[in-house]
């Protein structure tokens, strides 16, 4: 059977090159609105997070998401983006990190 890629995508808090499963994105469409992006396939420009609530915590204390998108985001934000990455950890450690 042949082997199929892996497509990779770059943790922005981090740096860190990781599996696209493995990761959270975050959008940012044409009204400047940012959202979670659970499907991956919402359009605007996105940017990835790892499935980790100590780098949701950091992002939030970094607010690395304004900096990344250039717009001014409320605490809700990274607070919803914490509670979300926080129900997606648990479900990695029930079902197996393939799980999304």
């Amino acid at each position: 059977m042949k082997k199929r890629k892996v497509p990779m995508r770059k943790d922005i808090v981090t740096g860190e090159m990781m599996p696209k499963r493995q990761l959270i994105r975050v959008v940012k469409n044409k009204g400047n609105e940012v959202s979670l992006d659970p499907t991956g396939k919402k359009a605007g420009r996105g940017a990835y997070i790892a499935v980790d609530v100590e780098i949701a915590k950091r992002a939030k204390k970094e607010k690395t998401f304004e900096k990344t998108f250039h717009v001014k985001l409320d605490d809700a934000f990274y607070d919803e983006l914490i509670k979300y990455t926080d129900h997606l950890q648990a479900r990695q450690e029930l079902f197996g990190k393939n799980e999304k």
